[in-house]
């Protein structure tokens, strides 16, 4: 990315997303949703990678072109990816996985939100805060 893309870049997310190794499926409906939001221009995936936890609490992880499970259209997105997240990052989200279990790790930016991100930059203001909301509180919230 130039310096350019970065004026304009939008505000950067991550998840962690774990299955039993049993039963992890990457492929299919996960990867073509994921594929409709980069399709629309509504993110752009800037890190996939995934982490094995094994039996003795160690970790693999792999990036997309290295990983040798199912993962259908992800590949497609491969191109995408910049390789974010340092060894010390995959170690700390590996705390949050289970053992014998495999997670995906996605970075991603959300383009839709880069116009306005870039405006309120060049009107010279910045971001103080940010949060989610998480969908049970609204439920709870809409039921109260």
């Amino acid at each position: 990315m130039s310096e350019t893309e970065f004026d304009a870049l939008g505000p950067v997310d991550y998840l962690v997303v774990e299955f039993p190794l049993d039963k992890a499926n990457f492929s299919g409906e996960v990867a073509e949703q994921l594929g409709a939001l980069v399709e629309a221009g509504i993110i752009r995936i800037l890190d996939l990678l995934f982490i094995h936890k094994l039996e003795d609490g160690s970790i693999e992880a792999f990036e997309l072109d290295e990983y040798e499970g199912d993962v259908g259209a992800l590949r497609d997105l491969e191109a995408m990816a910049l390789e974010l997240l340092a060894e010390e990052d995959v170690d700390a989200l590996a705390e949050a996985i289970e053992v014998g279990s495999i997670a995906a790790v996605l970075v991603w930016e959300n383009t839709w939100a880069a116009p306005f991100g870039a405006a309120v930059r060049r009107a010279g203001g910045q971001l103080v805060a940010n949060g989610r909301i998480p969908v049970q509180g609204i439920l709870a919230a809409l039921e109260a």
